[in-house]
């Protein structure tokens, strides 16, 4: 049966036999952080699923342990990266650092980074941006999982993307999304639960429509919105990997292999607000977008109307009292590593039936004033 652990459990474990793959510290910190912090914005197909990916490419040597990018030209503004294969979870964090230094100087900054690993989810690194005064736009680049428009084999990656911008008290509105109908994740997610996919996600080797998570992954992943999902995709590949100088199309290996050069490339641009606008202005205008859009009619069967992000502080304020459920498949996994690196197993927690009295409240009618912290952040606070 599934297991419910507490997150800074979860984050403790990750930590640790992260360190013991030779990882210094505070990196490993860093990689349990983003793994724990998506499973409390409700996205366990970027969570701890994905644990034993990055270790057992770090145990290949396809990963490096210890980061150590080199830098290949710096323009001020304009700073291209060589990853040299470390995790990319590290590589992005960095580049978050200095592009929105670089930004404050020069008003605008562009970070390449080639030769990087697969990062997570980049909502968490254009958050992090904008919680530092900048509207930021996260590009990367995937190892192949769609056919090009009216193709029959992988080609193209799902290259997700992610815009973040500060909200005032509404917190921060960020949008990450890969340009397939849904992330690869998603789908190896379901097949650990053993459940089917929706029709639509995905087709299987000949083509053919299929709601088998098994059959999908050694098949292909449909675009969003058809061509659309295709042109975008591919565009930015051209941004994330051939102008950054870093592998793409079919030759980006995937953090699911265990062995083989990634080669993902990752774009980070910042706009720092105040080059562009006075700070309060800006907070102005998108409190006043963000009402204007939640206070939308809702239609049939809506509740509530969302800006992108808010869905996500929520989640997270549930999770964090009720605990993060790790399905048993991943559990199994991270046993294994457990007894591989003699690191203790979180606890699980035990599982309680709520009375009337305690039963939880409701979800809010209005947003928080903050954006929902990463998971170290609430862990440290």
């Amino acid at each position: 049966m599934p297991h419910t652990v507490g997150a800074a459990d979860l984050m403790g474990f990750a930590a640790a036999t992260t360190e013991a793959h030779g990882v210094p510290p505070a990196d490993a910190r860093l990689l349990a952080d983003t793994l724990v912090t998506a499973e409390l914005w409700g996205h366990p197909s970027h969570g701890m699923l994905r644990l034993p990916w990055y270790l057992s490419r770090i145990e290949s040597g396809a990963t490096a342990a210890v980061a150590s990018p080199q830098i290949v030209t710096d323009n001020g503004a304009v700073l291209v990266v060589d990853g040299r294969d470390g995790l990319g979870q590290v590589l992005a964090d960095r580049a978050v650092t200095w592009g929105v230094e670089r930004a404050r100087r020069h008003g605008i900054s562009a970070v390449a980074v080639r030769d990087s690993g697969h990062f997570g989810t980049a909502a968490y690194f254009t958050r992090k941006a904008a919680e530092q005064g900048c509207v930021a736009l996260l590009a990367t680049n995937a190892s192949p999982a769609m056919a090009p428009w009216g193709g029959r084999e992988k080609r193209v990656g799902t290259n997700p993307w992610s815009i973040a911008a500060p909200g005032g008290r509404y917190g921060t509105v960020v949008m990450d999304i890969a340009n397939t109908a849904v992330a690869r994740g998603k789908i190896y997610h379901a097949q650990e639960r053993g459940e089917p996919i929706p029709e639509g996600w995905a087709a299987d080797a000949d083509g053919m429509p299929t709601t088998d998570p098994r059959r999908a992954i050694e098949g292909l992943i449909l675009p969003m919105a058809g061509h659309k999902g295709y042109a975008i995709s591919f565009m930015f590949d051209v941004l994330a990997g051939v102008l950054t100088g870093s592998a793409f199309g079919s030759s980006v290996v995937g953090p699911y292999h265990p062995s083989g050069r990634s080669g993902v490339g990752h774009l980070l641009i910042c706009v720092d607000i105040r080059s562009m606008a006075e700070p309060a202005e800006f907070e102005r205008r998108m409190v006043d977008l963000i009402e204007e859009t939640k206070s939308t009619p809702a239609a049939p069967g809506t509740a509530e109307i969302f800006v992108p992000g808010e869905p996500e502080v929520r989640t997270a304020e549930r999770l964090r009292t009720e605990g993060i459920t790790v399905v048993d498949d991943t559990w199994a996994s991270l046993a294994r590593i457990a007894d591989a690196t003699a690191v203790r197993l979180p606890t699980a927690i035990p599982l309680t039936t709520p009375t009337p009295e305690s039963a939880p409240e409701s979800a809010p009618e209005s947003a928080p004033e903050s954006a929902p912290k990463s998971a170290s952040e609430e862990l440290s606070a």
